[in-house]
């Protein structure tokens, strides 16, 4: 019989490698980082030329949702899974001064080096938290559009995760997220193991269960497209693509 999934090996799982992430860029992984990936996943070079490189060393995001976000002046922004910052710093470009963004992590070392790049480079309207996306720490109806990048898959509790982006939005609120989902039911051999959680294999829900996850919660889904432009390059991880169908989505939803 499959054993059945850790949560708290889960999370130091998931921590020790996006420490990585954060303090080791150069190394090697079984995703791809930095600012090529981002321009092909469809970030505008001229978003990226504006935020600190060394965010962009440790981007690991999976597709590109800032036009399902459709983010406006003054608008009040949060990320989940902020990583080293990238996203968010992006989102502060499109909201002004008058906007503010949140950057939410569970992980000391990616939160550390997201702030002093935020400190570096002046960017006021940008403040990053510690917490869990389950378990968002932030007042109902406080923010306009809430992003997440490739880090949903991670969380063993994912309608949680989506009841709480539903309740810290504003009515009408926006949901764009891009994220790992599978075609197929992968086996619980696979589903309960730890190690394969945090390669973003593990915790990929089939996409009309994520989808059905996500309006139960009370969102309406707009927009459901595949980002054919990300690829897995462990040998792990692309033979679970070929197999159950992993792959990367981006998605649109409102309040």
């Amino acid at each position: 019989m499959a054993k059945s999934l850790d949560v708290e090996r889960l999370e130091q799982a998931v921590k020790s490698v996006y420490q990585d992430v954060a303090e080791e860029p150069a190394e090697e992984y079984h995703f791809e980082m930095g600012r090529e990936l981002a321009e092909r996943l469809g970030y505008p070079a001229s978003d990226l030329d504006q935020i600190p490189p060394q965010a962009l060393e440790s981007f690991a995001g999976v597709g590109y949702h800032f036009d399902l976000a459709a983010l406006e002046e003054g608008d009040d922004v949060l990320d989940l899974g902020s990583g080293s910052g990238t996203d968010a710093f992006v989102a502060a470009l499109h909201v002004g001064e008058s906007g503010s963004v949140a950057g939410l992590d569970m992980t000391d070392q990616q939160l550390s080096k997201a702030r002093q790049l935020r400190d570096e480079v002046g960017m006021d309207n940008v403040f990053f938290e510690k917490g869990y996306i389950e378990d968002i720490p932030f007042d109902d109806g406080t923010f306009d559009v809430v992003l997440s990048n490739g880090v949903i898959n991670l969380s063993a509790e994912k309608q949680r995760v989506f009841t709480e982006a539903n309740r810290v939005l504003k009515p009408g609120g926006r949901l764009a997220i891009s994220d790992i989902i599978s075609e197929k039911l992968m086996p619980k051999s696979i589903k309960n193991n730890e190690d394969l959680w945090a390669a973003c294999i593990g915790g990929a829900e089939q996409v009309d269960r994520y989808t059905e996850l996500i309006e139960q919660t009370g969102f309406e889904v707009r927009e459901v497209r595949d980002n054919t432009q990300y690829e897995f390059i462990s040998d792990q991880a692309a033979n679970a693509c070929q197999k159950y169908g992993v792959k990367s989505i981006s998605l649109g939803a409102n309040k």
